[in-house]
């Protein structure tokens, strides 16, 4: 079947894929350097990405949202299994194996910026907004959960890397391109369902996204 040049990403996605990026190597700079203070503000930033992600994973275009991606074990095999013959499909969007993948990273970056939230550091003088919550002790547990979820987003990040450049080399797709310019090749019949931005929604969202970040960031005092 042909294949046209169509819309794969909105621009929300293709914004929360690569300010991700930037603010995941900052946040691992300064961590490393001990600027806590812009530690702590770049974690607040993936807290909102993330939340974004979230919202825009249920009310945004149609390659966005989970129920698009999101398969069973049944539909992810039968993906895999596709892979080196000529039924073989590029779906617009994530794959489902690709759908999996997300979940995983986006389930790390959420286990690891809640644990940053709740840590409490040696002395007790850099803490996450929402340290006073739990005890010293816990706060500590928090803080070694922090650095250890850090370490398998690394692989995880490895092997999202190595998925790309086995469909670059041997699947001849090109994922990297279509996330800058939001365009990408898919077969014609799936053409027609192309991506929205939904103003409306994107505006609410980052309505409801910043003063729920602004509201966990001040440990819920406001």
């Amino acid at each position: 079947m042909p294949k046209v040049n169509a819309q794969a990403w909105d621009l929300p996605i293709r914004l929360f894929h690569w300010l991700l990026v930037a603010l995941m190597g900052f946040s691992w700079w300064s961590g490393e350097q001990h600027l806590m203070d812009w530690h702590r503000r770049s974690g607040y930033a993936i807290l909102g990405l993330l939340l974004f992600r979230l919202y825009w994973g249920f009310v945004g275009s149609p390659t966005a949202r989970f129920s698009q991606f999101v398969r069973g074990p049944r539909a992810t095999l039968a993906y895999v299994r596709s892979l080196n013959t000529p039924a073989y499909r590029a779906p617009p969007g994530h794959n489902p194996l690709g759908g999996w993948s997300v979940l995983a990273i986006l389930a790390a970056l959420l286990m690891m910026v809640t644990a940053g939230l709740f840590a409490v550091d040696v002395d007790g003088l850099e803490s996450g907004p929402l340290s006073d919550y739990l005890s010293f002790d816990q706060g500590r547990s928090a803080a070694h959960l922090h650095g250890y979820v850090f370490k398998l987003l690394l692989a995880l990040t490895v092997l999202h890397v190595a998925a790309i450049l086995f469909y670059l080399v041997r699947m001849r797709q090109n994922l990297i391109t279509p996330m800058i310019t939001g365009r990408g090749q898919t077969i014609v019949a799936e053409a027609a369902e192309t991506t929205t931005a939904y103003p409306m929604r994107l505006i609410g969202g980052i309505v409801i996204v910043t003063i729920c970040t602004y509201a966990i960031a001040r440990g819920f005092r406001l």
